[in-house]
């Protein structure tokens, strides 16, 4: 993939102006974010995907003013018999299974990888789109292949069409209009009405952010902290009463019950934690491929000293000032080298040079790192 700047990527500004005025705020349009850019996958490739049953896909289709939507694993066979026109084929995650992808994520790293989410490939055939609609979260839409024409409007009427098994905006008054050609890209903050046509068959590359809601968020935290807690004790009573309603729950206990759930409770400390390992979660389609015949330890040291390390693509590594996390857990970093922690999780990569002057000999680190290697978390370059 052509190589390119963030100035470049966002249209001459720099990361911070467009996050000033833009993210979360208004569209931006980029001609030529990354010229040259064809996509990075042929259609037989995505379609192969498509039909892999550990990739999550969807089919939309409009015919005679109706929508439907399959979800996947698809045959290739039934793809190939679609017809010439009017539906998309959605694909998400691709930067898990696809390495260029992986890199394209990357390129978005001024925003934090905790809100980085994937990348999805959409191939429309003429006349293909999802409908008028509106994403929960910020999205860049880089065109691939041919061209697609984007229309979006300011409106705040964001009513859906519950009749239909897709997302589509009831009322949708466009405002303005862009055709992107390759290499183009389109930033959407949250809650942006838009609506994209292809204009013959083309294909989108859409990376997009995590945003969960309250509601994903504090489910998310009680399953943790239930996983996370242990209360002491057991319900006793032994000044009770005889019963005169014994339908009655009384006050006593109530009071009891309390007095024990009083115990359910948590701090920054403990919420930081669960972000960390929330955040870190793999999607539940993704596994780990351990080495099937892995060096030992000594020969490990010697390899990554010498070819250096990188992480695998599905792997994602986050810390804050006091936890390291990796894939789901809180990792016991006690011992490591935290700076090398850190460059690792920032970088994805560590060449042979920097292990080296991080002194990678020192027992935890080396013990870490080899533990992750084993485990199919990172790899030898």
């Amino acid at each position: 993939m052509v190589d390119v700047t963030v100035k470049q990527l966002l249209g001459g500004l720099s990361a911070a102006a467009f996050l000033r005025r833009h993210w979360q705020k208004e569209p931006l349009l980029v001609r030529q974010a990354i010229g040259d850019f064809r996509g990075l996958l042929s259609r037989a490739e995505l379609f192969k995907l498509a039909g892999r049953d550990d990739v999550e896909s969807r089919l939309v289709r409009r015919a005679r003013g109706r929508w439907t939507l399959a979800h996947g694993p698809f045959r290739a066979a039934d793809l190939r018999s679609l017809p010439a026109r009017d539906w998309t084929l959605l694909v998400q995650g691709v930067n898990l299974h696809v390495a260029a992808a992986d890199t394209l994520l990357r390129r978005f790293a001024f925003i934090p990888y905790a809100r980085l989410d994937d990348v999805m490939v959409s191939y429309a055939a003429s006349g293909g789109g999802v409908g008028p609609h509106f994403d929960s979260y910020d999205v860049f839409l880089l065109q691939g292949e041919g061209r697609r024409c984007w229309n979006l409007s300011l409106q705040r009427d964001l009513t859906l069409d519950a009749s239909l098994p897709v997302k589509i905006l009831t009322r949708f008054r466009p405002d303005t209009e862009y055709t992107l050609d390759p290499g183009d890209m389109l930033y959407l903050p949250p809650g942006h009405a838009h609506d994209g046509v292809a204009v013959g068959a083309c294909t989108t590359y859409s990376i997009g952010f995590r945003a969960p809601s309250a509601q994903e968020l504090g489910t998310a935290f009680l399953d943790w902290l239930r996983d996370s807690i242990t209360l002491e004790g057991r319900y006793a009573d032994p000044s009770l009463a005889p019963a005169a309603e014994p339908a009655r729950i009384d006050e006593a206990m109530k009071k009891r019950c309390s007095a024990m759930l009083a115990g359910v409770s948590w701090s920054d400390a403990v919420v930081a934690r669960f972000l960390g390992c929330y955040l870190s979660e793999p999607k539940a389609s993704v596994f780990f491929e351990p080495p099937s015949r892995p060096i030992g330890l000594a020969a490990f040291r010697s390899a990554a000293a010498r070819r250096g390390i990188s992480l695998d693509r599905r792997t994602q590594l986050l810390y804050d000032s006091r936890n390291v996390f990796l894939n789901g857990s809180a990792v016991d970093s006690t011992g490591c080298d935290t700076v090398l922690i850190e460059r690792l999780a920032n970088a994805r990569h560590l060449s042979g040079v920097k292990l080296a002057g991080a002194s990678l000999p020192r027992a935890a680190a080396l013990a870490l790192l080899y533990r992750w290697y084993c485990d199919g978390f990172l790899h030898l370059d």
